[in-house]
């Protein structure tokens, strides 16, 4: 990360065209050498600080009060991730307003952004999935005629010999997850970048929280679960 912070801060203070990467290692009290064993080119330095803002957000998400829907959830992460003050300042913020600026006009460094926003996608989806599979598994056990309640245990048997459990898999990701990921995604993505087109502060009606809760609200109609309808999943054992 302290390479990525070097990159950033030359990136901002003297500009992306005039900061090489032999700047960059120096600047991070390492040898060039040693900047490109992690990265290919000066842009790709300043993935992990777009990385770590995007995993920050995908994070809240997941830590997000569980009796909360969807897109309670979503905006509950965007006030927390995205209000300067609550984990990163103000200051902060005008670093990545000028970082997203430079993106721009470089399409090394918008290549840049763009995998680091395409990832935090697939994130959000497995998230999002998570949550969607959460009241199911968490919801009791059906009985069937003829079964024997737990209130009437049925007779000991000698128990069959079980295989071994099988490791756990993903929560699978219909489409219609992987498109609702994308959905939210482009509702901060665009709120971020609209905001770091103008010179309005990071706080207060304009900035990126605000525009970011406007955006998801805006689709209010929008079906964030999978429709029950178009569900292809393994009946539960």
């Amino acid at each position: 990360m302290e390479i990525a912070r070097a990159a950033a801060a030359l990136f901002v203070q003297q500009g992306l065209r005039a900061t090489r990467a032999e700047d960059i290692a120096q600047a991070a009290g390492i040898a060039p050498r040693t900047f490109y064993r992690y990265f290919a080119t000066k842009e790709e330095a300043v993935a992990p600080l777009y990385a770590a803002g995007a995993q920050r957000w995908i994070e809240a998400v997941r830590t997000a009060p569980a009796d909360l829907s969807v897109p309670q959830a979503l905006e509950h992460a965007i006030r927390h991730t995205l209000t300067p003050g609550l984990g990163v300042s103000a200051a902060s913020w005008e670093w990545l307003r000028t970082l997203i600026r430079l993106a721009d006009t470089s399409p090394a460094l918008r290549k840049v952004w763009a995998e680091v926003c395409q990832a935090s996608e697939g994130a959000l989806s497995e998230i999002l999935s998570a949550r969607e599979e959460a009241p199911a598994e968490n919801a009791p056990a059906e009985s069937t005629p003829g079964e024997p309640t737990p209130a009437e245990p049925a007779p000991a048997e000698p128990a069959p010999a079980e295989p071994a459990p099988a490791e756990p898999t993903p929560a699978e990701l219909t489409p219609h997850l992987r498109f609702a990921a994308a959905v939210a995604g482009a509702a901060v993505r665009v709120a971020v970048e609209s905001w770091a087109a103008t010179t309005t502060r990071p706080t207060g009606p304009e900035g990126p929280a605000a525009l970011a809760v406007r955006n998801l609200r805006a689709l209010r109609d929008f079906e964030w679960s999978t429709p029950e309808n178009t569900r292809e999943r393994e009946p539960r054992e």
